[in-house]
C-alpha cells in the first residue's frame, strides 16, 4: 500500500505550495495527403467493361454448390496474398482510395481501376503509374525494391550455397544487412495460408468427390510447407465436375528474373460434353512432339503423356488471374518435375473466350482485315488455337543441361525473357499444331484460310495488352515477323490481306527460332531477337491507336461470388 499512497501524499503536498503545472496543448492530427489520380482515369477504365461472367447452374447440385462456396472463400484469402506481391504498400493505397472514392468521379473511378490492376500502375499502359508517380518495382515485392539484377547475381555468385533457395519459385527476398536472405512463402504469408488451409480442408470434408478432396487436402498441405508438387499431382487426376486452381504459379509479375510465382485462383465448373470433343487432341501429342521444326536432339519425347482437355465455365478468380487483362485458358502444372511425369492439364474458360471475342476480338478483326477476309473469321479458329495454344506449352523443351553440367529448367538461363519466349512459342506451336491437325482430318470445322485470318485479325488484341507484358511483346514478336516476310501485307486501304502460302513458311522458321532459344537457353539470342522484332512500331501504333473505341479486354463480375 505505500508504494501507492506515499505518492499520492506528496502529490497533494506539492499542490499546497505551488501552482498546477499547465495543461498539455494538442497536437493537431496529422494530416494523410491526398492520392493523386490520373486525369484520364475514366477513360482508361473504359478499356475493361464490366462483364457478367455466369456459368449453367444445372452442371452443380447443392452440395457442390456449399463446396464452391467454400473454395471462393479460400480465394479471397488468397487475392489478398496477391495484392501484397505486387507491392506491401497495396494495402494502405487500397484503404487510402476507397475513403477518397466519395470525394468526386474522378477518385471513384481511381479507385475502381485500381482494383482492376491490383496497384497503382496501368498494366495496359506499360505499368504506368495512375495513382500517383513512383515507377513501379521490376521484382514487384518479390525482392528488396532498390536492388538491380547486377546484384542479385553478383551476390549468387558469391554465395552459390544459397542459390536454389534465393531462386526458388516459392521464396520472398529481404535483406539482412549485406546479405540477401530467402523467406518461404509459407512463413511470409502464412496470415493468409493458414485459413485459407483451413478453408480448402473445410470443402474436402463437404465433397463426395475422392480426387477433389484429395487435391484439397494436399494442396493446403502445400500452403504451409511450400512443397506443392504433391498436390499438383492430385490436381492431374481430378475428376468431376469442380475444376479448382489455387496457388502460386505464374511467374509474370516477377519482371526481375521470371524466377517468382504468384498467387492465383481459378473456381470453375466443368462442362462435360465439350471436354469429350477435345480429348483425342491430347492422344496425339506425342506425334506432335515428334513434328516440330527442331533438331531431332532437340524433341522432347519423355514428358509425361497424361494431357487431359477440360473446357469449364468460369465461377470466380482471385490474385493474379483477376488482374488486368483476363485469362481465356491455361496450362498447368508448370512444375517441370510435375510434366515430365504427369503431362500437363489444359484448362479453356468457354464463358470467358466467348465474352472476349463479341467484345473486342471480332470488332478488332472487322477493323483490322481487309474486307476479303471477313468471311474467314471464326469463333472455332479462335476457340481451337486458343487450345492448341496450351497444347503447346506442354511440348518443345523443359529443361536443359548447362555448360557445367547442371540440369535445369529452361526459365532459368532465359531470365526475364522467358515468359514472353514461352508465350510467343505456345503461339506459334499452337498454329502449326493446328495445320498438323488439319493435315490429318483430326480438324474438320475450320480450314487453313479461316485459322490465319482470324490469327491475323486478333493480333492486334493482345498487342494492346501492352508490349512490355509477356503476351503483347509476344505478340508484336510474331507479327513484326510475319510483316518482314510478307505473310500479312497492308492494303492501300489501310486494312491487312494475309498471303497464305508464306504464312505457313513464316510459322514454320520462327518455330523452329524460338524452339532452339529454348532448347539451348541462349539469353543473348532471345535478347536480339527481342530487340529486334518484339517492338512496338510507327505503323502497329498507328492502328492500335485507331482501335481506342473498342475495349481492350472485359472485367468479370462474378454472380456466383454475389456480385453484381
Amino acid at each position: 500500500m505505500r508504494r501507492i499512497v506515499l505518492p499520492a501524499i506528496l502529490f497533494a503536498a506539492c499542490q499546497t505550495t505551488t501552482p498546477p503545472p499547465p495543461a498539455p496543448q494538442t497536437q493537431p492530427m496529422k494530416t494523410i495527403e491526398k492520392l493523386a489520380v490520373a486525369g484520364d482515369t475514366p477513360q482508361r477504365l473504359t478499356q475493361l467493361p464490366r462483364t457478367v461472367i455466369d456459368y449453367d447452374r444445372s452442371l452443380l447440385n447443392d452440395n457442390e454448390r456449399q463446396v464452391v462456396a467454400k473454395l471462393i472463400e479460400a480465394s479471397k484469402l488468397i487475392d489478398e496474398i496477391f495484392w501484397r506481391q505486387v507491392s506491401e504498400e497495396n494495402p494502405d493505397l487500397r484503404s487510402r482510395l476507397q475513403k477518397q472514392a466519395s470525394d468526386s468521379a474522378l477518385d471513384r473511378t481511381g479507385y475502381e481501376y485500381f482494383l482492376m490492376n491490383k496497384g497503382p500502375w496501368d498494366r495496359l499502359k506499360r505499368d504506368e503509374p495512375f495513382v500517383g508517380t513512383k515507377a513501379k518495382p521490376a521484382g514487384a515485392a518479390f525482392y528488396p525494391e532498390d536492388i538491380t539484377k547486377e546484384e542479385f547475381e553478383r551476390y549468387v555468385a558469391a554465395h552459390p550455397e544459397k542459390k536454389i533457395e534465393l531462386q526458388w519459385l516459392f521464396t520472398i527476398v529481404r535483406r539482412d544487412g549485406t546479405d540477401l536472405v530467402a523467406i518461404p512463402y509459407s512463413a511470409f504469408y502464412r496470415d493468409f495460408l493458414e485459413p485459407a488451409a483451413t478453408r480448402l480442408r473445410e470443402a474436402a470434408a463437404l465433397t463426395t468427390n475422392p480426387s477433389l478432396r484429395n487435391f484439397l487436402n494436399k494442396r493446403a498441405d502445400a500452403f504451409l510447407s511450400d512443397n506443392y508438387q504433391d498436390s499438383d499431382m492430385a490436381w492431374m487426376d481430378l475428376d468431376g465436375p469442380i475444376e479448382v486452381v489455387i496457388g502460386p504459379y505464374e511467374v509474370y509479375e516477377d519482371n526481375l528474373f521470371n524466377y517468382k510465382a504468384s498467387f492465383e485462383s481459378f473456381v470453375t465448373v466443368v462442362d462435360a460434353a465439350e471436354s469429350a470433343k477435345l480429348t483425342a487432341y491430347a492422344h496425339a501429342l506425342p506425334d506432335m512432339e515428334r513434328n516440330l521444326p527442331e533438331p531431332e536432339q532437340y524433341k522432347n519425347l519423355d514428358r509425361g503423356n497424361e494431357s487431359p482437355i477440360k473446357v469449364v465455365q468460369e465461377l470466380y478468380t482471385a490474385g493474379d488471374a483477376r488482374s488486368g487483362v483476363q485469362t481465356s485458358a491455361f496450362n498447368l502444372p508448370n512444375d517441370e518435375t510435375v510434366r515430365e511425369k504427369k503431362g500437363s492439364k489444359k484448362v479453356l474458360l468457354k464463358n470467358v473466350m466467348d465474352s472476349k471475342f463479341q467484345q473486342s476480338g471480332r470488332p478488332i478483326a472487322l477493323r483490322v482485315l481487309d474486307a476479303s477476309l471477313l468471311p474467314f473469321l471464326s469463333f472455332d479458329a479462335y476457340f481451337n488455337h486458343i487450345l492448341f495454344h496450351e497444347l503447346s506449352h506442354g511440348l518443345g523443351p523443359g529443361f536443359l543441361t548447362q555448360p557445367g553440367g547442371e540440369r535445369v529448367e529452361v526459365r532459368i538461363p532465359l531470365k526475364n525473357l522467358y515468359s514472353t519466349i514461352e508465350e510467343s512459342k505456345a503461339d506459334v506451336l499452337g498454329l502449326w499444331n493446328i495445320l498438323f491437325a488439319l493435315d490429318r482430318r483430326m480438324l474438320t470445322s475450320f480450314g487453313e484460310r479461316q485459322l490465319f485470318a482470324t490469327y491475323a485479325g486478333l493480333m492486334f488484341r493482345s498487342m494492346r495488352f501492352g508490349i512490355d507484358e509477356a503476351h503483347g511483346r509476344g505478340t508484336a514478336l510474331q507479327w513484326n515477323w510475319f510483316r518482314e516476310r510478307g505473310a500479312i501485307k497492308p492494303t492501300a486501304g489501310g486494312k491487312y490481306i494475309v498471303d497464305f502460302a508464306r504464312t505457313r513458311d513464316a510459322v514454320r522458321d520462327l518455330a523452329t527460332e524460338l524452339l532452339t532459344i529454348e532448347a539451348t537457353g541462349d539469353f543473348n539470342r532471345a535478347n536480339a531477337l527481342l530487340e529486334k522484332y518484339g517492338k512496338e512500331t510507327p505503323e502497329m501504333q498507328s492502328v492500335i491507336d485507331a482501335l481506342k473505341d473498342i475495349p481492350v479486354d472485359i472485367w468479370p463480375v462474378f454472380p456466383a461470388a454475389g456480385e453484381r
